[in-house]
């Protein structure tokens, strides 16, 4: 199996070839034609099988025709959130999403605590159709009303077991109550 069976865009093909794949893991086989027809995935692979690039992918190219380039916040809503339960997770899927997401006009940023607010809120003010967090953080910008999740398409739970263990469930329960009730749900773990 290659990666052109997957149902990927040319571009993000082109991505995939120049970052050394050449063909999917088990997991990205299996989840990214699931996520590329707006189904729920609940997939589990060990550490370092492509989880990342499972959902990235398939999520860049869905999102895709929401890119624009109007300098209008309005115009970017949060669409996708990807929520992580350790700030270097945060940081490692952001540049993922960076990295395969270099020729799909999206913008996107990471917000996780430990570090100021300021440069994140400034971020998030001027429009973010992927966002990468873990959840107390987002949760203080959502009550600073800096982040508004009303218009979520995909939520994903990144290491959603971890995030359990870590007693992020309350967390986790009042995101989800902010969300819209339709919506493409991922967990990967």
């Amino acid at each position: 199996m290659t990666f052109d069976t997957l149902g990927l865009s040319a571009d993000l093909l082109r991505t995939v070839t120049e970052e050394g794949y050449t063909e999917p893991t088990p997991v990205q086989a299996k989840a990214i034609p699931l996520v590329l027809a707006g189904k729920d995935v609940l997939a589990a692979a060990q550490t370092g099988t492509g989880k990342t690039a499972a959902f990235t992918l398939p999520i860049l190219d869905r999102l895709r025709q929401h890119a624009n380039t109007s300098f209008s916040p309005a115009r970017h809503p949060v669409r996708a959130l990807i929520l992580v339960p350790t700030r270097e997770l945060a940081v490692q899927v952001d540049e993922s999403v960076k990295t395969y997401g270099r020729t799909v006009p999206l913008r996107s940023t990471v917000v996780y605590g430990g570090m100021p607010m300021e440069p994140q809120i400034r971020e998030l003010r001027g429009g973010i159709e992927i966002l990468v967090a873990t959840p107390g953080r987002l949760l203080d910008l959502v009550g600073q009303r800096v982040a508004n999740l009303g218009q979520v398409e995909i939520l994903v739970l990144d290491e959603a077991d971890r995030m359990l263990d870590m007693g992020f469930l309350p967390d986790i329960q009042r995101i989800v109550a902010l969300l819209p009730a339709k919506r493409q749900n991922l967990k990967f773990s």
